[in-house]
């Protein structure tokens, strides 16, 4: 090949290679979208089934313009995968004779890329980072891993990737995950994985990689029970919902704690107070006694007439079979729906003793005989679980009965309400009522249980909500995702082993991220002054950026408050990026007033920015979980005021402070906490 020729420098191969990769997944598209169906199916139901199918495989290979097709290589020793070279990518694209040009990040094949190592080069002598620039193939680097004689060094596009500016929803890490990271995200699906992890180290990340890995190697089992994403609340869901779908994966499900247990309108809200004792596991036991309440035990014989013959169960006898269902201790419905079999078969003993022949059928008539369901519904009667809590909430009588040793006399007072509803639908219920609901619906009858879930920012649900969560996973496996030190609820989890313990996953593996690859050096150092004071014993994240200048605290006069937040947001818009103004609740009004009469707009949390419109002002509540280029915070002591207890305020100020990625401006007129000391 000549010297002139294009492709004789390599990062013209690489671009061609690039360009043929994209040519073959448009074939692969147009070969999905050619399927002529018409022949091959059975009946309507299956044309629509496979109808779907086909819709979904090509929405899965789309090509995005923006999302490059590989983003690394590997290239094999010759003395292991035959010298092979492999492109590793978003997903697998082959040629028409059906050779790879692109191999799925997921694949065994793949997996030396985040792992390898000089000490470990698992059989790989070169690996190749590509850099891009919108979209376009811009840039390469080699480590030769075989090379001893070539130094260990940190890669440039590696790093270029982990601090590009972000617009927009959060985005996958496919490209830059570390191998600690890579350890958790390919560990087996029928263990479940709860993740610590700092502000910054990646566990939201981690959880959604690994649902793209667990989904390509279990693809059928879970196609069969379902995936499930669970996040803190809408605008969270809303950030994270793009990650899955460019890897290929659009059949996971996402929904809030609060979506799962909507079997009431929720209006209401409760005092702290209240919330924590109705968030606590003891609440479990009262539930379960107040269902089992409903059960008594039978006075009379049974008498069931069938044509001119009477056979006669005597009270005893019908007893036994309640106690029995008691003890056995399965739902209650479906005790409900035994009841009556084990009455048929009792009486269908006394017509064999008595020289009759009856069947299965002869069992169901009396299963269904008027007097048999009489004694079912006196003994055993239907339970509707929002009735059962409205009961437990208005009754006083019966709330102190069924949490007699469990809740003293305090607790049971928070409990009640003030003025009884009138019914389920005119009640104000809360959400820790609803969640007590879905308890007592359980109780009743089995909750679905999913293949995998992932639960995030899971330090702030209360052990009644992780026994929600549990109920939704109890033949499957979990991802539970969270940071001790960002739990800003008052029933916020202490332990993991705790948590672990009301989900029903008393035996999964701990892992802790401590490298923080997002935020700033400084900006970490400063905000981890908190630790002590709110997670003592806590270790802080250890950044592995440097970058000077990334953090500044400005006083100011009272009177001047606004219009130097306002100044801050000039001056963070005039770099690239997104732009988070994080303030504490009650001054996200008046800081709205400020940035429209500065002619700044400025989006809610949840609403996507764009390259026009990159400020979004964000209430310190909503603010967990997302991450912005670059944020203004506004008087870090109003966000510690507004919470009801110090160690609360201090764990929202942690989060606040931990939400930028390249550079944090904090603007205070009011003193500091102290704990964060001097700067």
């Amino acid at each position: 090949m000549s010297a002139s020729d294009p492709l004789s420098d390599p990062l013209a191969r690489e671009r061609a290679h690039l360009a043929a990769s994209r040519a073959a997944l448009r074939a692969m598209r147009e070969d999905v979208e050619a399927l002529d169906i018409k022949d091959v199916t059975a009946n309507w139901v299956n044309s629509l089934v496979l109808g779907r199918q086909i819709e979904e495989r090509i929405k899965a290979l789309a090509d995005l313009a923006d999302t490059p097709l590989f983003f690394g290589r590997l290239d094999y020793l010759r003395t292991a995968q035959e010298g092979q070279r492999f492109y590793i990518g978003r997903r697998h694209v082959h040629d028409a004779d059906g050779e790879p040009m692109v191999i799925d990040w997921r694949a065994p094949v793949s997996q030396p890329f985040y792992r390898a190592s000089r000490k470990d080069p698992q059989d790989v002598g070169l690996r190749r980072r590509f850099g891009y620039t919108g979209g376009e193939l811009t840039a390469y680097e080699d480590e030769h891993l075989s090379d001893p004689g070539e130094e260990e060094r940190t890669s440039r596009l590696l790093q270029a990737e982990i601090e590009r500016p972000r617009v927009g929803p959060m985005r996958d890490i496919v490209a830059t995950i570390q191998p600690e990271q890579d350890e958790i995200v390919r560990s087996g699906l029928s263990g479940t994985v709860c993740v610590q992890g700092g502000p910054g180290t990646g566990k939201t990340a981690v959880g959604l990689h690994r649902v793209a890995y667990l989904l390509y190697a279990h693809r059928e089992r879970l196609a069969r029970t379902g995936t499930l994403v669970i996040g803190p609340n809408r605008s969270f869901l809303h950030y994270i919902e793009q990650v899955l779908p460019a890897l290929g994966e659009l059949e996971v499900q996402q929904a809030t704690v609060d979506d799962l247990v909507a079997h009431v309108e929720v209006r209401g809200t409760d005092a702290a107070a209240t919330a924590v004792v109705k968030g606590d596991a003891r609440m479990a036991e009262v539930l379960r006694r107040a269902v089992r309440s409903h059960v008594s035990m039978p006075k009379e014989p049974l008498m069931v007439v069938r044509g001119s013959r009477r056979w006669r169960v005597p009270a005893y006898e019908l007893e036994e079979m309640v106690r029995e269902l008691l003890d056995r201790d399965i739902r209650y419905g479906a005790a409900r729906e035994a009841l009556p079999q084990r009455i048929a078969h009792a009486v269908l003993v006394r017509m064999e003793e008595a020289g009759e022949a009856p069947d299965d059928r002869v069992q169901n008539a009396v299963a269904r005989n008027t007097a048999v369901k009489a004694v079912v519904n006196a003994c055993w009667p239907a339970v509707d679980p929002a009735k059962l809590v409205l009961r437990l909430l208005s009754d006083a009588d019966f709330l102190a009965e069924q949490a007699d040793g469990l809740l003293d006399e305090e607790e049971q007072k928070l409990l009640l309400w003030e003025k009884p509803a009138r019914g389920v639908r005119s009640a104000r219920w809360s959400a820790a009522d609803a969640v007590l609901i879905d308890e007592a619906k359980d109780l009743v009858e089995r909750t679905q249980s999913l293949g995998h879930v992932v639960l995030d920012e899971a330090q702030d649900l209360s052990p009644m909500q992780y026994r929600a969560v549990g109920r939704r996973c109890t033949t499957g496996s979990a991802t539970v995702l969270g940071d001790l030190a960002q739990g800003t609820t008052p029933w916020a989890t202490e332990s993991w082993a705790q948590a672990l313990a009301h989900l029903g996953k008393p035996e999964a593996v701990v892992e802790e991220l401590t490298a923080g690859f997002r935020v700033p050096r400084e900006v970490i150092a400063y905000a981890s002054r908190l630790l002590p004071h709110m997670s003592p014993g806590l270790a802080p994240v250890e950044s592995v950026r440097e970058n000077p200048g990334s953090l500044d605290v400005r006083r100011t006069e009272p009177g001047a408050l606004d219009a130097e937040v306002v100044a801050a947001c000039r001056e963070a818009l005039e770099h690239e990026g997104s732009i988070g103004l994080i303030a504490a609740d009650a001054r996200i009004a008046p800081l709205a007033e400020a940035l429209a009469a500065a002619g700044l707009a400025s989006l809610s949390p949840g609403e996507e920015t764009t390259a026009a419109s990159r400020l979004t002002l964000v209430p310190a509540s909503l603010a967990k979980g997302l991450e912005y280029d670059y944020v203004v915070l506004d008087e870090p002591a109003a966000v510690v005021d507004g919470e009801p207890d110090e160690r609360t305020g201090l764990r929202r100020l942690y989060v606040a402070l931990t939400r930028a990625v390249s550079g944090l401006t904090v603007v205070h007129a009011a003193e500091l906490p102290e704990q964060l000391g001097g700067v």
